[in-house]
């Protein structure tokens, strides 16, 4: 299944909650993105149903190894170009906005190219 830019982006942020919360619930997705609980709700129905995301009874919101590895990938690629383009002079801030939409229509081959030419220039692990 093709998944599309908006489910890449949920998937990224409840990686990335995940990181500093102990669990994620809706409402954790929607302060993070400023976005309408409802709206986060119909996306974790879509994501639950195409068996990205568990949702336990109590509301806690769990990636499965499918929608893992999509978030991963997502948030890898967010980090390296981010880092690049801040490497190459670009505001972070800019850096981070444009690496956010070009993480989603990058090749897997032109990202590998990029990861490969700066990891040399970017010390990776601090993305």
């Amino acid at each position: 299944m093709v998944i599309n830019e908006s489910a890449e982006n949920y998937l990224e942020t409840i990686l990335v909650l995940s990181h500093s919360l102990p669990v994620v619930r809706a409402v954790d997705i929607a302060t993070e993105l400023n976005f309408k609980k409802s709206s986060v709700s119909v996306a974790m129905k879509n994501l639950r149903e195409n068996n990205y995301i568990t949702v336990t009874d109590a509301g806690w919101i769990y990636l499965t190894e499918s929608g893992r590895e999509i978030a991963e990938m997502i948030y890898e690629r967010h980090r390296v170009l981010s880092s690049w383009l801040t490497y190459l002079g670009v505001d972070p801030k800019v850096a981070a906005e444009d690496a956010c939409k070009m993480e989603h229509v990058i090749s897997k081959e032109s990202f590998q190219a990029i990861k490969n030419h700066v990891a040399e220039s970017i010390s990776l692990e601090d993305c």
